[in-house]
């Protein structure tokens, strides 16, 4: 069993917001498959296979700040490995369009990231970083860029990224993380 989790924030006003990122690449990865909650969990979910791997993919309903409250209740409760935890977020170190795919030492920055970090107790799980950065995120604060929705330009790009780290994922759990990361860095 594997986890996908995209993080995000629940709630109509972030739907289409750059950090929900991971969100819009789980409803990819979802198809046409109805998404489950569990409130004990604090998740949407649905449980279904890729590359003929079993994977529960994972929208924690718990606001990206405490997005770790639901990943170490759920990889608990499967008592999973790092290498098992997949999470697909938004990055503003990144350039508009990036992905990056690996283990990282770090939070970088990213609120959900710490959260997760601090609530499994190891940071060597598996990420999928999404560029989110444009010529607005040097106009205002961080806090309040990641709350904007994508531009025309970048809307335009989206279906495309969106695809790209699909395949990603896909070509990971086919193969390995060092396909996935020579293939999609």
């Amino acid at each position: 069993m594997k986890l996908i989790i995209g993080l995000g924030n629940p709630g109509l006003k972030y739907r289409q917001t750059k950090h929900n990122f991971g969100w819009l690449v789980l409803d990819k990865l979802a198809g046409k498959n109805k998404w489950n909650t569990s409130k004990k969990a604090q998740t949407k979910y649905i449980k279904t296979e890729i590359a003929n791997v079993p994977v529960e993919l994972i929208k924690p309903l718990t606001y990206m700040n405490n997005s770790g409250l639901t990943v170490a209740h759920i990889a608990r409760n499967y008592n999973l490995k790092p290498e098992d935890i997949i999470v697909i977020y938004d990055d503003l170190d990144l350039k508009f369009g990036s992905i990056r795919i690996g283990q990282f030492e770090s939070a970088g920055g990213h609120n959900g990231i710490k959260s997760i970090i601090q609530h499994l107790g190891f940071n060597n799980f598996i990420r999928f970083r999404l560029g989110i950065n444009d010529e607005l995120a040097e106009k205002i604060p961080a806090e309040n860029f990641v709350l904007t929705k994508f531009n025309r330009a970048e809307k335009k790009l989206l279906d495309q990224i969106i695809n790209n780290c699909t395949e990603a994922i896909t070509e990971l759990l086919a193969t390995d993380l060092a396909s996935a990361m020579n293939k999609y860095n």
